[in-house]
């Protein structure tokens, strides 16, 4: 292999990727709503394997980028206040549910002492990493939706049951005085 200086045509594709690769993560940073940054630093590749999948399975995903790349694609998107965060191997969570990629960060973090979450941006609020933690804490969007079927079924329940009531008791009613009738 030439371990010589590159060519004009090495430096063509060199260049012509880095600008496909910031056009990619700006488009993940115009279409995602949350972006967690963390440090990695110490990780091996078991552990970020595990990390990716744990991310896929909710629905976020994990990008590692040349800090560099990453600030320059962020201009001009929401998710811009998470620019001062790309210091040293730092890699970026995001997804399109605003709890995902948080919770899946935090989880790791939990488990993992040598991954550290800087910060984050949902939509256009930056967050330092509390806020991270609180946004993860909170339920997920199918959670959520769970609970707001729930709230809306129980009324419904509950009518069935007051509706239901009085014949019952009518029922029983009318049962009592059979029953008294046949003892007598």
């Amino acid at each position: 292999m030439d371990d010589g200086p590159p060519t004009g045509k090495s430096l063509q594709v060199d260049r012509a990727a880095k600008k496909e690769l910031v056009t990619t993560l700006n488009g993940v940073f115009k279409s995602t709503n949350v972006v967690v940054v963390a440090h990695y630093s110490g990780l091996n590749v078991a552990q970020m394997q595990t990390l990716r999948k744990q991310m896929k399975q909710a629905g976020a995903a994990v990008k590692v980028a040349k800090n560099r790349l990453a600030k320059i694609a962020l201009e001009g998107t929401d998710a811009a206040a998470v620019a001062p965060l790309l210091k040293g191997p730092t890699l970026i969570a995001y997804s399109g549910d605003p709890i995902a990629a948080p919770k899946v960060a935090a989880d790791f973090a939990k488990a993992h002492e040598k991954f550290v979450i800087l910060g984050g941006a949902m939509g256009k609020t930056a967050l330092d990493a509390n806020g991270v933690k609180a946004l993860a804490s909170l339920p997920s969007l199918d959670e959520l939706r769970a609970k707001i079927v729930g709230l809306i079924a129980a009324p419904a329940t509950k009518i069935a049951q007051l509706v239901n009531a009085p014949a019952g008791k009518l029922a029983r009613v009318v049962k009592a005085y059979a029953d008294k009738g046949n003892a007598a």
